[in-house]
């Protein structure tokens, strides 16, 4: 009997592709959730504070949307993985997956470790991280649609389908809505940011802000990565540009409506504006036939700003 070799498991990864630079990057920058400091003073400088129960309960509502994001997409990002052919951007997805299930530890350890314990020492209630109450209907709508459009590629794999995927998960919720929670803790406990998304004058707070600076260094990979594949879909031809700037436009409103709904101890409205800038300046990139997805070390640089550089 003669023996066929099969050659197509040979070595074939292109150490020079888009995709093995991110995952090159990714294993550079590997951090672990349980050795991010700073929570225990978090803990004590929000005792000392004392902050209203609006105020706390506005702060609980953003780790808890933040947490559930992570959560979600950890989960909705598999049919992405199952489609994708290339080992290249295989391994890069693998990583992704990965990472988000890591920050999706460090909200955990941050509820258990500082927000239940304060709840618990101010005499407010101790909540659930993922109780209903913490998510409005623009929220809800943006992730049930972000699912849906990762779910169609299992049934209809089509350039326009991966496009509007990408569109829902790296470009909406990753790199809009994300970073507009990047820039909202960041403004509101730490030197950085704007003054005027905090109502009040907080301390820092290491512990959330250390947290946020790793997560945001792996969201520059992820950002990068759609970007690079939304703009390539675009730039050959094989998708409209429509397609993107329909998909972004029918999801903005939704960031909006996310950010939006605080009041008692944050202003939305930089929140906002911040979120529609960020946008455009996304669709700028991918369909300017002249323009270029950054350098890996560009989006991962945390540098004096507030947000992965563009």
């Amino acid at each position: 009997m003669t023996q066929v070799e099969d050659d197509s498991r040979a070595m074939r990864l292109d150490r020079d592709s888009f995709a093995q630079g991110y995952f090159k990057n990714a294993v550079y920058r590997h951090w672990d959730p349980y050795e991010i400091e700073g929570l225990a003073g978090d803990k004590e400088r929000f005792l000392d504070e004392e902050p209203s129960k609006a105020e706390f309960e506005e702060f609980r509502t953003a780790v808890s949307r933040f947490g559930a994001g992570e959560e979600a997409v950890t989960e909705d990002l598999m049919p992405l993985a199952l489609v994708l052919e290339d080992i290249n951007d295989q391994m890069f997805i693998s990583s992704q997956i990965y990472e988000e299930a890591k920050h999706t530890q460090f909200f955990d350890r941050y509820w258990r470790e500082v927000i239940d314990p304060v709840a618990e020492e101010l005499g407010y209630e101790k909540t659930n991280p993922t109780a209903q109450r913490y998510f409005n209907d623009h929220y809800v709508a943006l992730f049930d649609k972000t699912e849906a459009a990762m779910e169609r590629l299992l049934t209809e794999d089509t350039p326009e389908n991966r496009a509007r995927a990408y569109c829902h998960y790296h470009l909406t919720v990753e790199s809009v809505l994300a970073q507009t929670g990047y820039y909202g803790f960041t403004s509101a406990f730490s030197p950085g940011g704007s003054d005027e998304v905090a109502k009040r004058e907080w301390p820092d707070m290491d512990g959330i802000v250390n947290g946020i600076t790793k997560i945001r260094s792996d969201e520059g990979r992820h950002v990068g990565f759609g970007m690079h594949k939304v703009r390539t879909l675009v730039q050959s031809g094989e998708v409209d540009e429509a397609v993107v700037q329909e998909t972004l436009q029918d999801l903005m409103p939704h960031v909006a409506g996310t950010v939006g709904d605080f009041g008692d101890a944050i202003n939305p409205a930089p929140l906002v504006g911040y979120a529609r800038d960020k946008l455009t300046r996304r669709l700028d990139i991918i369909t300017d036939a002249d323009a270029e997805v950054p350098p890996v070390d560009d989006l991962v640089d945390l540098g004096d700003d507030t947000v992965a550089a563009d």
